[in-house]
């Protein structure tokens, strides 16, 4: 059975840290048992090293015990943790980090269940296998809920398929990064879709209707008319209805994002600052 956490000497390194890492990455914890940041990370990687189920091993070594191993490494302060792969050390970091920090971190080392199937995932869109690649970003969030390549790349299948209330609920699942941003803006700016010539006429029909307005601004959007769209909801932006404003608001700003104009966007961006300030 393998043992997920070890402690390691001077005299065994070679075998449990250098050669086996050649079968199975090994994560190796320079520690002390004075050190009380140590005290903290210890735990950390002792539990995730049990989650692993072997695709990674935990080496612990007691710097006061090694001294010249630590120091073969360059180990000045600790903990430190350093990854060993095929044979070598790949990847290090110092001092007791945050447990999501720490996992990250594993990540980047040692490639997941679902790290992989995202992968496989990522490879079919790019040929384009939707069908494939939303069952395999479908099987990676089976094995972590929160991967964040996998709620990326299903949610932008959601959206071209045009599943937006489903993508919105997935990506709240991840933090908000750049890419998060992007399709949450893309998502609310394609749900605004409807019959433009229908929309326009009730728009015609009661100029002052600023919800009205903004759910036709919304469809010009969602078609692609983004300068109509934006002329659109600044005007609601200046009217009387705050509530609609914030809205038209937070509409430009979805815009902004999803626009490859960059001009575009640069231009209405000072408009709407303008308006505002």
């Amino acid at each position: 059975m393998t043992i997920p956490v070890r402690d390691v000497s001077t005299a065994d390194f070679p075998v449990s840290v250098v050669a086996r890492s050649k079968e199975v990455p090994v994560v190796v914890d320079f520690w002390a048992a004075w050190c009380g940041p140590c005290r903290v990370l210890g735990p950390i990687l002792e539990r995730a090293a049990a989650e692993a189920n072997g695709e990674w091993e935990l080496a612990k070594v007691d710097v006061d015990q090694n001294q010249q191993l630590a120091a073969q490494f360059g180990v000045q302060g600790i903990p430190t943790v350093i990854g060993f792969r095929d044979g070598e050390p790949v990847a290090r970091f110092t001092g007791a980090l945050p447990e999501a920090s720490v996992r990250e971190w594993l990540r980047q080392l040692v490639p997941s269940e679902a790290d992989r199937l995202a992968e496989e995932a990522a490879a079919a869109r790019h040929v384009g296998d939707n069908d494939g690649a939303e069952r395999l970003f479908v099987s990676a969030l089976e094995h972590e809920p929160a991967h964040p390549g996998a709620v990326v790349g299903l949610a932008d299948i959601l959206i071209e398929r045009g599943s937006f209330e489903e993508a919105l609920g997935l990506l709240g699942r991840v933090p908000p990064t750049s890419e998060v941003e992007r399709l949450r803006s893309l998502a609310r700016t394609r749900q605004g879709a409807g019959d433009l010539s229908s929309l326009e006429a009730t728009v015609e029909s009661n100029p002052d209707d600023h919800a009205a307005r903004l759910t036709w601004a919304r469809a010009l959007a969602a078609a692609g008319h983004n300068e109509r769209a934006l002329d659109e909801m600044l005007t609601i932006v200046g009217g009387d209805d705050p509530d609609i404003a914030d809205e038209a608001r937070q509409a430009m700003l979805d815009l902004f994002e999803v626009i490859e104009d960059a001009e575009l966007v640069q231009e209405y961006r000072r408009r709407l600052a303008n308006l505002l300030f």
